[in-house]
């Protein structure tokens, strides 16, 4: 594939009458790309924000979706049309890119360090601009799995108002917001077709952190529709990455580490907004926990994925028959061959029943030898922790320790497997266990939600 020398953020541009934003990026000047986002036109406020807020929030976006592009073939240079950085800002930019493309860096060999550099050229700090929202409206986004249903409930049952915001079309949404009976926001975007076409001359590919994208696209859609806080669903489990490469630990979830959301924290109250909060409500716990509390939740259990599957933009879902008969919409809910798929069956199997385990992935994911070798990564016996959104070792091993209690898997191979290798290096398993159940006080969650998490079901 030909090489471009500059990455150039072009401009971005809201149209309030078609309810879409736009945001042009170049290589070279040569090679356009043109990134539309389609919002719900009901409900748009732009009156009440002070001028120049939205635009603050829209350059932020303009500059988080130029990843997507920019990783073609990584141009030495950037350039920017359409604002200003100064240095503190310039910093962030860099530490989001070269952070957020760990994994792509990785998986392509690439040696990342002092490659990024963001262009300082505005000296001075902008002014704080606040404002007054007047309602309680909490934003939260979802991505179909069982985290954001847990953060969900717990608002609800403490008396929050929750708006619902979810990127993209997907029949899977449709039928979750049915069942939770709260509103939606669906935002649909669309890749520019130029990124496709370069991938297919060879283009440089790879995994961008969608969770940084999705969260400054939280901001402008809290703006836009009048929310005052936006509350994610990333556990502590995030924060642990797969392995050092050049010296930097390559995490497939960083931007849903409390790292990330520290800096975006910062960069919001400072470059932004004060006057928006942005946290995620379940970082104390583990998905271990974070599964304890769904399985209190039975209406979501035919209806939610962990399996990233569902959501690849060049897969298109596949039918089932079984969910069109049950008048569901039609599409398979697990690949039952990734990691997640795997890791979240070791999940449920801790605390809900045989039957109903195989009743929500139609298979006994404890039978298959071809997934041994995804459990014993993700059990950390060998390899490095998968690529996928998945928990630390430790979180599989106190897994595995309840299913052990449990007993109704303990004849299959994967059960075996960890008896034989793993158990007998386990000398404390009160001490895995409370481990993986308790908080941690490792957090950002703001004092008016502290109480959110003691509404969980014990």
């Amino acid at each position: 594939m030909k090489s471009y020398q500059t990455f150039i953020f072009d401009s971005y541009a809201f149209d309030r009458e078609n309810a879409e934003i736009t945001l042009r990026y170049t290589l070279d000047n040569k090679v356009e790309f043109v990134e539309k986002l389609t919002l719900p036109r009901r409900g748009i406020h732009v009156r009440h924000l002070p001028h120049g807020l939205l635009d603050r929030a829209l350059f932020a976006l303009h500059l988080i979706g130029g990843m997507s592009y920019y990783k073609t073939c990584c141009p030495k240079e950037i350039i920017i049309h359409s604002g200003t950085l100064t240095e503190a800002q310039a910093q962030f930019w860099n530490e989001v890119y070269e952070n957020g493309l760990g994994e792509f860096f990785y998986q392509n060999n690439i040696d990342f360090r002092n490659s990024i550099h963001f262009p300082v050229s505005a000296k001075e700090p902008q002014t704080e601009l606040s404002f007054t929202q007047h309602n309680d409206r909490v934003l939260v986004p979802i991505g179909g799995g069982k985290d954001s249903m847990v953060t969900i409930e717990l608002l609800r049952r403490s008396g929050f108002h929750c708006t619902m915001f979810r990127m993209g079309p997907n029949p899977l949404i449709k039928e979750l917001a049915e069942q939770t009976t709260l509103p939606l926001l669906s935002i649909e975007r669309t890749l520019s077709s130029a990124l496709f076409t370069l991938n297919a001359d060879g283009a440089l590919n790879g995994h961008i952190p969608i969770t940084a994208y999705l969260s400054f696209l939280a901001i402008v859609t809290a703006l836009l529709y009048e929310s005052r806080t936006v509350v994610m669903s990333n556990e502590r489990s995030a924060n642990v990455g797969s392995l050092l490469f050049h010296g930097k630990e390559i995490n497939h979830q960083w931007s849903k580490s409390l790292a990330f959301e520290r800096l975006f924290q910062e960069y919001l109250r400072t470059f932004i907004t004060p006057d928006i909060q942005y946290f995620s409500l379940l970082r104390p716990w583990s998905e271990l926990r974070i599964t304890h509390a769904f399985s209190h939740f039975p209406q979501y259990f035919d209806c939610t994925t962990s399996c990233n599957t569902n959501w690849k933009i060049t897969k298109p879902l596949t039918l089932s028959t079984d969910r069109v008969e049950r008048g569901k919409p039609a599409t398979n809910l697990w690949c039952c061959s990734c990691a997640k798929c795997a890791f979240t069956f070791a999940l449920y199997a801790a605390f809900l029943p045989k039957e109903k385990i195989l009743h929500i992935f139609k298979k006994n994911f404890f039978e298959e030898q071809t997934l041994l070798p995804t459990y014993m990564a993700l059990l950390g016996i060998e390899g490095v922790k998968p690529f996928e959104c998945v928990g630390t070792p430790e979180e599989t091993k106190t897994a595995f320790l309840l299913i052990r209690e449990r007993g109704e898997f303990n004849d299959t191979p994967v059960m075996q497997l960890f008896f034989e290798r793993e158990l007998p290096h386990i000398t404390n398993t009160a001490h895995y266990v409370r481990d993986a159940l308790d908080p941690t006080v490792d957090h950002a969650i703001p004092p008016t939600f502290a109480t959110v998490l003691s509404e969980s079901p014990s």
